[in-house]
């Protein structure tokens, strides 16, 4: 009696896949996979798709980072801005008693005014130059010859920090 190789669980010699020899394809099987073959060009535009959304993530991150750090750098001046604000009324202090010569006031003055100039307070000198609202408030008022405004007298300094005008000078001005 011969075996037969039609019986179940027993493969032919043909049949058998080895990694050095794959047993052929079945002619539906070869079928299958060719209409669900996906081209290169498909894969690579796919590819391209994602490393675009990559790229405008990465930027928008970027962007925002950026943003972030000039956000909070504007409120840490703000912040310091109002701390020193509150401190002009002790430099105004200051200077009226270095002005009627009050002794050892000096050196506490100009060691605040050069610490406070060190982080970015400016004082404002507007003797003898025209007259600039965005910078003093005229409180005084002289008559001239017609020509533009010129500050006279500077009554109380003002100051900027950081560019910004941190309180505008009360000023006596001519013309």
């Amino acid at each position: 009696m011969s075996e037969s190789t039609n019986e179940p669980g027993v493969e032919s010699a043909q049949t058998v896949s080895t990694p050095d020899n794959p047993a052929p394809l079945d002619s539906n099987v070869a079928d299958a996979t060719s209409s669900n073959e996906v081209t290169l060009d498909d894969v690579m535009k796919e590819r391209d798709e994602f490393k675009d959304i990559a790229l405008r993530v990465q930027a928008d991150f970027e962007n925002y980072r950026k943003r972030a750090a000039t956000q909070m750098n504007d409120e840490l001046d703000r912040a310091v801005g109002k701390l020193v604000e509150q401190l002009l009324p002790v430099l105004d202090a200051c200077e009226a008693a270095v002005a009627h010569g009050v002794e050892g006031v000096e050196q506490v003055w100009s060691s605040l005014i050069g610490a406070l100039q060190k982080q970015g307070l400016e004082a404002l000198d507007l003797a003898g130059k025209p007259f600039d609202p965005s910078l003093a408030d005229a409180v005084m008022h002289e008559e001239g010859d017609g020509s533009e405004s010129v500050v006279l007298e500077v009554l109380r300094t003002g100051y900027l920090w950081k560019g910004r005008v941190l309180r505008a000078a009360m000023v006596k001005v001519k013309g």
